[in-house]
């Protein structure tokens, strides 16, 4: 469903059970990080009115992902942690060649993010099969859920703006580029490493 070409190793989810408060910080500043996408896509974009509605919604829903999470924290009597450099971003938002058109650049911005989105999405699906705590299965089972609506969405705005053909062939070439990424991380509790 997701296109990913690399699956994560399933051994990542022995690496997260080891220091449930690490991923818990690093998936909470995940959130927070999608809801500042989606901000920037609309400060960015504004003359896309349906862009803006769905990030307008999105910067709702993910703020509230990000609530739930730092409340798990909490729960737990833990503080959430500092943030830390997601290296796997990094690397993905390197692929596409600065510049462009302003179509060009919302495209690129939409893949990436689609990508993220489908890659967390199977990150939580690992981890809601696989997590010995079960009220934590759970509670990523209902975010996975949510991530795959928003990979979709993302992709789909790409396909509207962009010349369907050179999208897919763009996704295609991203995707490569992504599991080169992925093969290299997953030894640590982090959402994407």
């Amino acid at each position: 469903m997701l296109g990913l070409i690399l699956p994560t190793d399933p051994r990542w989810v022995n690496i997260v059970e080891k220091n449930i408060e690490e991923i818990l910080t690093d998936h909470a500043f995940c959130e927070q990080k999608a809801a500042s996408t989606a901000i920037s896509l609309i400060v960015s974009f504004p003359e896309y009115s349906d862009l803006v509605q769905e990030m307008t919604a999105l910067v709702k829903e993910e703020i509230s992902h990000f609530k739930m999470v730092h409340d798990k924290i909490i729960e737990r009597g833990w503080t959430l942690g500092r943030d830390r450099k997601d290296d796997y971003v990094s690397q993905l938002v390197t692929f596409f060649p600065k510049g462009g058109s302003r179509t060009t650049q919302l495209v690129h911005r939409l893949l990436y993010a689609a990508l993220i989105e489908a890659r967390s999405c199977e990150r939580f699906r690992l981890l809601s099969e696989a997590l010995k705590e079960k009220e934590l299965a759970e509670f990523y089972n209902k975010l996975m859920i949510s991530e795959a609506n928003h990979y979709t969405m993302f992709l789909g705005f790409a396909r509207k703006y962009g010349d369907k053909k050179e999208v897919d062939a763009k996704w295609q070439e991203l995707l490569q580029y992504e599991a080169e990424i992925i093969s290299k991380l997953g030894k640590s509790e982090a959402i994407h490493g």
